[in-house]
């Protein structure tokens, strides 16, 4: 028998021991060695995220109720019959439960899944964060075309197009609608014509009144 057989035997046997048992002790030590199998088996998917991801801090912590860790917001708990895995995950509606199983294996896929929506999550991310840039001036490429025989290559420069410049709007001057000649003449017109207005008003009055005297006379 293997080293990691007996391992996985002596686990086996503190379990059954512990569904033997009454003492709540003696449950969460179930849990937490149920919680570490399922760690362990989780090793070669761990084993291939890169190093340069930080998403995932993986552990089984104790407590009042065991856990096993994938990362801050994501974690396994076991059942209230402590054979049934149950992965959840946290967020701002409440928890989520993202898979429920006795089997390790069934339970490995589901995280490995996590895992690959989380990395694939953060790659999107790291792309809107840092848009391509988009050339601006004139670039040249050079290329080489084969002709058919006899065999020569003539080189083609190709022009990609340039983007437009974009200038400043120039600044336009604003040009009063009336000049000043203009307005002055304006105000002239307006007050001949107010002066005439008021001779012909006198003029009329004058008349009436003359009229009136005459027909009084």
């Amino acid at each position: 028998m293997s080293s990691d057989s007996l391992k996985d035997a002596i686990r086996m046997a503190r379990i059954e021991s512990a569904a033997r048992s009454s003492v709540a002790v003696d449950l969460r030590d179930a849990e937490v060695v149920r919680l570490e199998m399922l760690n362990e088996a989780l090793d070669p998917l761990f084993a291939e995220i890169p190093a340069d991801v930080d998403l995932f801090d993986r552990g089984v912590s104790g407590g009042d109720t065991p856990r096993l860790w994938i990362d801050v917001v994501a974690h396994v708990v076991m059942g209230r019959d402590k054979r049934l895995y149950r992965f959840v995950q946290d967020s701002r509606y409440g928890r989520k439960t993202l898979a429920e199983s006795t089997e390790i294996g069934e339970m490995v896929t589901a995280i490995t899944h996590y895992v690959a929506s989380r990395i694939v999550e953060r790659e999107r991310a790291l792309d809107d964060s840092h848009p391509p840039a988009t050339p601006s001036k004139t670039q040249f490429v050079r290329r080489t075309v084969v002709t058919e025989a006899p065999v020569k290559t003539e080189e083609v420069i190709m022009r990609t197009e340039a983007r437009p410049e974009i200038r400043p709007a120039e600044k336009v001057e604003e040009k009063p609608a009336i000049s000043t000649d203009e307005l002055s003449e304006l105000r002239w017109r307006m007050l001949r014509m107010f002066l005439l207005g008021l001779i012909v008003g006198v003029l009329a009055l004058f008349t009436a009144l003359w009229i009136a005297a005459a027909r009084a006379g």
